[in-house]
């Protein structure tokens, strides 16, 4: 290998490598959470895998403790502050820090406010848009005496602009990414960076879902879906190597940013 070459390689160590953090996922059982999990780990950091799924958690878990990586699965419904705090808890007395949290627990109903019932008004909106603030109120303090940390929201192309069928979502995803700019402001001073992850469709159990709560054709739904320059759905990993940019010291000067990868669907 030529001076130069081990020169860019150790660059990009530099910039991407988690060696030695600890990050928190949430909804990594399945979808962009799990995709972001791996991903996390496979950078170098212990990764807690935290969702209601117990048992897809602990697979995810494996998934990784196989590729030798340190993982921990913790069952937590991120609507419950109870679960929250056992959650962060667990994760400082094994590790002592916390350096990432990525807030990816979401809920998706497609109905408009007429159709929608008050019930699922609040599930989509406490497990989207609570959640963040119910864990992230355990973290910071942490990651303030830890001396900083990174905060990842994901939120959606629907943060940015209204979607058919899809009032709770869009509401909920809206206000994951006004409430990314308000922690921002409020924790730059603590070197705590949030940032929000804007996905566009994504290639998940959540997609297919919507597909089946709107009665559509799934081949005629995905294929809709890829209609966008890039002429593509994204798939979980284009979502985690967004959310490894914004976790690395690659982004040291990016916080209360909404960086959207929708494969130019908003364009």
């Amino acid at each position: 290998m030529s001076m130069q070459s081990r020169k860019i390689e150790e660059r990009a160590v530099q910039l991407l490598s988690l060696e030695g953090q600890v990050a928190m996922v949430t909804g990594a059982a399945s979808g962009i959470g799990r995709g972001i999990a791996l991903c996390l780990a496979e950078m170098g950091a212990f990764v807690a895998i935290l969702d209601v799924d117990e048992t897809r958690a602990r697979e995810t878990a494996a998934e990784i403790e196989a590729a030798g990586g340190g993982s921990i699965p913790l069952k937590c419904d991120v609507r419950s502050a109870a679960d929250c705090r056992r959650a962060v808890d667990n994760v400082i007395a094994e590790k002592g820090k916390i350096d990432i949290l990525c807030n990816c627990a979401g809920v998706a109903i497609r109905k408009d406010i007429v159709d929608l019932s008050e019930d699922e008004w609040d599930l989509v909106l406490d497990v989207t848009l609570k959640g963040i603030y119910l864990l992230s109120r355990e973290v910071v303090p942490h990651m303030i005496r830890n001396g900083g940390g990174s905060i990842i929201n994901i939120g959606s192309g629907w943060s940015l602009k209204g979607g058919p069928r899809a009032a709770s979502y869009c509401a909920a995803k809206g206000g994951a990414v006004n409430l990314t700019r308000a922690m921002a402001i409020d924790h730059g001073k603590h070197n705590i960076r949030v940032n929000c992850v804007c996905p566009g469709d994504v290639d998940t159990p959540m997609l297919a879902n919507e597909c089946a709560q709107l009665g559509e054709n799934m081949q005629a739904f995905m294929r809709e879906a890829a209609n966008r320059p890039l002429a593509r759905v994204g798939t979980p990993n284009d979502i985690a190597n967004a959310v490894l940019f914004l976790a690395s010291p690659m982004s040291s000067w990016i916080t209360g940013a909404a960086l959207v990868v929708d494969g130019g669907g908003l364009a």
